[in-house]
Order: C-alpha cells, then structure tokens, then sequence
C-alpha cells in the first residue's frame, strides 16, 4: 500500500491563496515567495557555518587520535604526552559527541521542515546503502604497545607494496578504484604507515613526493573520519568519500586542502626534530669515540697524525722505524722532539723500555721508538 503521509506537510504555493480582492495579489505573492526565500537562505548560511565548526571539531579529533596511536606504535603510550593526549582525546570525543547530536537535531529539523515549491523536487535515484560496522576487534586503547606493535607490524608486512602503490597515486578515480579492489587497506595502520612515510620522505628531502604521500595520508583519514561519524564500516564509506569530493563544494575543498597543509607542516617538523636528533646522536657518538681512542697524553691521535709534516705521516703509514729515525734526524731537534713527544702522548708510538730505564740526566742523541702494532 502506497504511503502518501510524506505529503501531508506541503507548504502551499504562493499564488494557491484566495486573496481579498483590494490586495495587489501578484506583488503579494512575490513578497511571500521572497521572505521564504530569504528564510531559507538564512537557514542554508547557519547549517554551512555548523558544518565548518563541526568538521574542525572531528579534525582536531582526528589529529589527536592519530598521534596517540602513532605513539602507542612506538611504545610511548604511557609517556607523558601520551598520557596529555588521552585526556586531550577525551576532550574532543566529548566536543564531537554535542556536535553529532546538533546534527541530529538539524536533520530533524529538516525532516519536519514542510515542502514547498522550491524544495519539493530532488533526484529520486540518489541512493547510497551502506552496511552497519559491526566491529569486533579489540579497541586500540584496550590494547598493550606489545600487541600495536605486533598488529601494526604484521598489517605492514602483507601489504607494504600496496600501501606505496596507493600512497603515489594522483587521480580521484584512480584512488577510488584501487580501494574497492582492496578495500582492507582502508584502516588506521594505512593512515599510520603514510604518516611515517611522509616524515621519511622529508628527511631524505624528497618535498615533491613527501606531498604526494601526505594528501593520500589526508585521503584516508577523511575516510576514516567519515567512518567514525556514521559509526560505519571503513570499506563501505570508500565510495561515498569519493563522490563526495569530486562534487565537493568550495567550503568542504577549502577544508580538505587546509587539512593537508596543516599535515605536510607537521610533517616538516617531525623531519626537522628527527634531524636535529640524529645529527646530536652523532656528534654524541663522535664525541664518545674521540674520547676512547685519547693516547696516554690526553691526544687524539687523529688529530695529532694530521697535523704531522708530510714525511713523518709516510714513516708512521709505512710503520718503518728506519726510515722514521732519518726523517727525525734531518730535522730540526726541537721541532723533532714536538713533534714525537705528541706521537707518544697520543699513544702512536711508545718508547722502548731500555730508554725508559736509562740512568738520570743521560741524554740519547736521538730517541729511539717502537711500533705499538709489532
């Protein structure tokens, strides 16, 4: 049986009234028509400004969320910015919950708004049916750093080349498409395994690609947030998220390419930070070894070696004692003995023990030193 309660709430046209017959009734009509228009326009303008608070608020969400979970990845989920971030993600959880519910309350609004004759026609085929996202899994927070690691690891493993594939690909189309054919990479390890990418990408300076892999990062998270509000399965939210974008207006784009230049300066200081960290690691780690390798005198022999005179460096390369003896001889005796006392305070070379054990005051006329690798 046909169901005709649908039309019971029809606003009439604006020429259907029986007017009096004094009134101007053609620009009576035009004044009706106009003030509901007006209305509506003004009704259009505070659901546009609704959206644009609402779509930050899920951003801001977002962007919490997957910077927890990129910490429960490295096993600082119980650091203190992890432990800010949870009560951060709180916060905003809550914030996105009163906004969802000012959504419903807007659709219901709209739902007994009654039809006119500006609104009453719309594309009877438009449908999308998406299944209810039964989720089974074990939720991220409930889970150890141990069992992320793992789950973001193996997830990894199966599906690294598919994951690079998708992360260089520039169509809308093209995007759509390779996720329908592989709808199980439409998750957070994807999200997370571009994020990182985008980081590496920047580190090693290759800003044209870093970008291309950060808006197919932006890519996935819009999926993913679009799952979350319509407590959705991912994988049936793919096609939708694509149309929507290809027919997407100024506003929703505008919100998209912020959201993308806000990741790709994130992405910039993460590289920087991971930079500055690894050029410190070095110098640390060059520091440590200058200090292991000092000889007895408090020298790097490094250092020392460098600054010898060039036929010294050819005695100490060719570890010819001869040859060092006839060198030191041709030179001037004090810059001779500079030069040598800092080999053996550098731990180069070593004296031998017969000199060591000479009587008090006597002299060698040339000092004789052994090789410490013989």
């Amino acid at each position: 049986m046909v169901d005709y309660s649908k039309w019971d709430h029809i606003e009439i046209s604006d020429d259907e009234d029986d007017t009096h017959p004094n009134i101007d009734t053609p620009s009576l009509f035009r004044w009706r028509h106009q003030a509901r228009v007006e209305r509506m326009e003004e009704s259009k303008k505070e659901k546009e400004e609704f959206i644009k608070k609402s779509t930050q608020a899920r951003k801001n969400l977002e962007e919490t969320r997957q910077r927890f979970e990129q910490l429960c990845v490295e096993g600082k989920k119980d650091s203190e910015e992890g432990r800010k971030l949870q009560d951060t993600l709180k916060e905003y959880e809550k914030q996105t919950a009163e906004w969802k519910k000012k959504e419903d309350e807007i659709a219901k609004k709209e739902r007994l708004t009654p039809w006119n004759v500006d609104t009453i026609g719309h594309d009877a085929w438009q449908k999308t049916i998406i299944n209810k996202y039964d989720k089974d899994e074990k939720d991220v927070k409930d889970m150890t750093d141990e069992e992320l690691s793992k789950r973001h690891r193996t997830f990894v493993e199966k599906n690294e080349t598919k994951i690079k594939k998708f992360g260089m690909m520039r169509r809308w189309d093209d995007s759509m498409e390779f996720l329908v054919e592989n709808p199980n990479l439409t998750c957070e390890e994807t999200a997370n395994y571009l994020a990182i990418w985008a980081i590496d990408l920047e580190v090693e300076e290759k800003h044209g690609l870093m970008e291309q892999v950060a808006h197919q990062t932006i890519v996935m998270q819009y999926i993913l947030e679009l799952a979350k509000s319509m407590k959705e399965d991912p994988r049936a939210c793919i096609r939708p998220f694509f149309t929507k974008i290809k027919k997407a207006d100024k506003m929703y784009k505008d919100c998209f390419n912020d959201e993308l230049e806000s990741f790709k300066e994130r992405v910039r200081g993460r590289a920087k930070a991971r930079i500055d960290e690894a050029m410190k690691q070095a110098e640390e780690e060059m520091r440590k070894e200058r200090e292991s390798r000092l000889g007895p005198g408090g020298l790097d022999p490094v250092e020392v070696f460098e600054s010898l005179p060039k036929s010294l460096q050819s005695c100490f390369e060719s570890k010819n004692i001869e040859l060092l003896q006839k060198t030191l001889m041709e030179m001037d005796s004090e810059e001779a003995k500079y030069h040598m006392k800092r080999c053996v305070d550098s731990g180069m070379w070593v004296p031998e023990a017969k000199q060591q054990e000479g009587a008090a005051g006597e002299e060698s006329e040339e000092p004789v030193y052994e090789n410490p690798d013989q």
